[in-house]
C-alpha cells in the first residue's frame, strides 16, 4: 500500500483502482468488477441502483445483485467525490483507506463511500465495503434556497404578503396534502423540511398543543444524552454556541423555531384517529380530531407515521397488583419529583428512563426503591463513554460527509464496532459496574455483547446511560430490589419473599411502550398490520425492519430514532415520496428482485463476554 504520509499517492492508488471499478460497472461487467473486491466484501445501496434499501454480503451475493440492477441502472461516472480526500481510518479493527465517491445513474445523482484493504497475502487494494445512495432525483433537485429570489419583485402590493400566504397554505381549506405526516418531532419535522423542498405538498399533524410538546411535557430534569454535533436536523444546523447535551425545553424551542423557519404546515392539537385505504384510487382518507372536538377528512396519497419507535406505553399485568391501592402511573406520565418530597416511592423498570425518574425524584426527597426486572446494560455518560458511538462526528469532517460515512457501515461491521466498544466501555466501567454488582444489579452486555446501542436499534431499551443514578444505588441511597424477590403487592406497598414489607405512596412503571405495530392495528386495522408486519429492530437482511421504504402497504411509511437518524434517512423517505408523485417508483418492489441475506460467516465474530 502507499505510504501514510502521501496524501497524493493514496489519490493516485484510490483513483486508479476507481477507474478499473467505474469501467466494469459501465460496460455492466459483474465479473470484472467482482475482481476488484474482497470475497468478502459488503454492498449497501440505498435508492441508488436497487430502488430500495438493501444490503449485500460476500462476492455471490454481490455478483447476483450487479447483474441484476446494473443494465437498468446505467451507473456511470464513478469518480472521487471533491468532498472530502481519501483517507486511512481504522473500522471495527480493519485498518482501511476510506473515500468518497460521486456517479450518475438513471434515476439521478448520486454519493457512495468505498473502503479498500489489502488483497490476503498481496498489496494489491480490493474493495471491502461499499456504499451507493441516491443524493438527487433527475428532474427534481432540492430548492435550498427556497422560492425564486425574484418573486417578490414586481408584485402587486394589494395582494397578499408572504405572512397571508403561509396562513392560507397551512389551513388547507381548499385542497387536500399528498402527504399527511402523524407526529411533530424530529422524525416528522425533518421528513417534512425534506418533502417541502421537493415540492411535495405535506401536513404535519400532532396530538400535542404546541411543536416540540414532544420533549417539552416530558420530565423536568431531562437532558439529551448523546451529544449535540450528531444531533442536527436537516438544513439548519445547531448554533455552536449550544451546550454538549441540550436541555429537554432548549430542544423544544429549537423545533417550534424550526417548524416556522422551514415554512412548514403543522397543525397542532390535532389527533389522528386513523385512516382507510382505497385501492382504487391509491388515496388514505383520514379523520383528524381538532382541539374544539370537530373532525375533518383528509384525503392523502401517503401517510408517514413519525410517532417514535415506539407508541403506546406499556404497563404488563402484574398478578396481584389490583390489590395496591396507591397512586400508580407510567413514566411518559411524570413530569417532575417535586410534589413527592418526603413520599415513598417505587418504580418498576430499570432502563434509562426508570433511573432518570429514581434520580429526578431522590433529588426532590423522596425515598425511592427501583424494581429490576431483567439484567440491564449500563454505560457512564460522557463524550469519551457512551459518547463513542458518535465518535465519528468528531473527526474533523463536515456533518453531511460524516452521515455517508455513517450509514456506509454494513450491519456485520456494525455489529463488531459495538462488540469492540462494549468492551472498551466495560473496562472503563468497570469500578461502577462492580459497585452495581455488589448490591445486586444485573448486568448484561446484550445477547452478543454489543452492548445499549444494539440494544436500541435492536428492541429500543434495555439500557441505562448512566448520568448518576448508579452511584445512588451503590451508595444504598435509591434502594434495589429484584422483581422476583417480589410475593406479593398490598394495599400498602408490597411484601417481599422473606416477609420485608415496603411500603409505598405511588409505584411508576419504567416498563417502556409497545411496539408501532400495536399502534398501526388501532388506527388501521389487523389486515394494515398484518401486511406491514414488525416495525424496527434488524430483518435477516441487517436492515431495520419497514424503516425508511416501501413496506406491505402502499402508501404508508415509517420513520423514527434519534436526531441523527432522522436528519439522514429523511432524505431517503422523502425520495422515494418524491419519486412515487412523479410516477418514477412503482408502489411495491418488483417481484423476483434479489436482496441480501446475512450469511452465518458474518455472525461468526462474537468477542469474549466483558463480564
Amino acid at each position: 500500500m502507499v505510504p501514510a504520509s502521501d496524501s497524493r499517492e493514496l489519490a493516485r492508488a484510490v483513483s486508479e483502482w476507481l477507474g478499473s471499478f467505474a469501467d466494469a460497472l459501465e460496460r455492466s461487467d459483474p465479473a470484472a468488477a467482482l475482481d476488484l473486491l474482497s470475497a468478502d466484501v459488503y454492498w449497501r445501496d440505498l435508492l441508488a441502483v436497487t430502488w430500495d434499501i438493501h444490503t449485500f454480503y460476500g462476492a455471490e451475493q454481490v455478483g447476483t445483485a450487479l447483474r441484476a440492477y446494473l443494465p437498468s441502472a446505467k451507473l456511470s461516472g464513478l469518480r472521487l467525490s471533491r468532498q472530502a480526500e481519501p483517507r486511512r481510518v481504522v473500522r471495527a479493527g480493519v485498518p482501511t483507506i476510506e473515500a468518497l465517491v460521486d456517479f450518475d445513474v438513471v434515476g439521478g445523482r448520486g454519493q457512495g463511500v468505498i473502503r479498500l484493504t489489502e488483497a490476503e497475502g498481496t498489496r494489491r487494494l480490493v474493495g471491502w465495503t461499499l456504499m451507493t445512495a441516491l443524493d438527487e432525483l433527475a428532474g427534481f433537485p432540492e430548492r435550498p434556497g427556497g422560492r425564486d429570489p425574484q418573486a417578490w419583485y414586481g408584485r402587486d402590493f394589494a395582494a397578499p404578503n408572504w405572512l397571508d400566504q403561509r396562513t392560507a397554505d397551512a389551513r388547507y381549506d381548499q385542497r387536500d396534502p399528498a402527504v399527511l405526516v402523524i407526529g411533530a418531532g424530529q422524525a416528522g419535522l425533518a421528513v417534512a423540511a425534506r418533502l417541502r423542498q421537493l415540492g411535495v405538498d405535506t401536513l404535519v399533524v400532532d396530538r400535542h398543543d404546541r411543536v416540540g410538546d414532544n420533549w417539552r411535557c416530558r420530565y423536568h430534569s431531562l437532558v439529551l444524552h448523546n451529544e449535540v454535533w450528531a444531533n442536527h436536523l436537516p438544513y439548519m444546523p445547531f448554533p455552536g454556541t449550544w451546550p454538549t447535551y441540550i436541555p429537554k425545553d432548549l430542544l423544544a424551542d429549537w423545533f417550534e423555531a424550526y417548524a416556522e423557519f422551514m415554512e412548514l404546515n403543522v397543525w397542532t392539537a390535532t389527533e389522528f384517529v386513523g385512516a382507510a385505504f382505497d385501492p382504487q384510487s391509491e388515496q388514505w382518507a383520514a379523520r383528524l380530531r381538532r382541539a374544539d372536538g370537530t373532525e375533518r377528512t383528509l384525503t392523502a396519497r401517503h401517510i408517514v407515521m413519525a410517532s417514535g419507535v415506539s407508541g403506546i406505553p406499556y404497563q404488563p399485568a402484574i398478578d396481584g397488583f389490583g390489590a395496591y391501592r396507591g397512586e400508580v402511573f407510567h413514566t411518559s406520565a411524570f413530569n417532575q419529583g417535586s410534589r413527592f418530597a418526603g413520599k415513598r416511592v417505587i418504580v418498576i423498570g430499570t432502563g434509562t428512563s426508570g433511573h432518570d425518574v429514581a434520580q429526578d425524584l431522590w433529588s426532590n426527597g423522596a425515598a425511592v426503591t427501583l424494581v429490576q426486572r431483567s439484567a440491564t446494560t449500563v454505560v457512564t455518560v460522557g463524550p469519551d463513554a457512551a459518547g463513542k458511538v458518535y465518535s465519528i462526528y468528531r473527526e474533523g469532517n463536515p456533518t453531511e460527509v460524516t452521515d455517508l460515512i455513517n450509514i456506509a457501515t454494513p450491519y456485520p461491521v456494525l455489529r463488531h464496532s459495538y462488540q469492540l466498544l462494549t468492551s472498551e466501555l466495560a473496562e472503563r466501567d468497570k469500578d461502577v459496574l462492580e459497585g452495581l454488582r455488589s448490591v445486586g444489579f444485573k448486568l448484561d452486555y446484550g445477547a452478543d455483547n454489543t452492548g445499549f446501542q444494539m440494544k436500541y436499534l435492536r428492541r429500543g431499551g434495555g439500557y441505562y446511560l448512566d448520568v448518576g443514578c448508579s452511584q445512588l444505588l451503590i451508595d444504598r441511597k435509591v434502594g434495589l430490589i429484584q422483581f422476583d424477590d417480589i410475593a406479593a403487592f398490598t394495599a400498602g406497598g408490597l411484601q417481599l419473599a422473606d416477609g420485608t414489607a415496603l411500603e409505598a405512596d405511588a409505584v411508576v412503571f419504567a416498563t417502556g411502550y409497545l411496539g408501532q405495530q400495536d399502534l398501526v392495528r388501532r388506527l388501521f386495522g389487523d389486515a394494515v398490520a398484518g401486511s406491514v408486519g414488525l416495525i424496527w429492530g434488524y430483518d435477516d437482511e441487517g436492515e431495520l425492519r419497514n424503516m425508511w421504504r416501501r413496506t406491505g402497504q402502499p402508501g404508508l411509511w415509517f420513520t423514527a430514532g434519534s436526531l441523527a437518524q432522522c436528519r439522514i434517512y429523511s432524505k431517503f423517505l422523502a425520495l422515494q415520496i418524491k419519486a412515487r408523485e412523479a410516477g418514477i417508483m412503482p408502489a411495491r418492489p418488483p417481484a423476483g428482485q434479489p436482496r441480501g441475506v446475512l450469511r452465518d460467516a458474518d455472525l461468526t465474530d462474537l468477542i469474549t463476554s466483558p463480564v
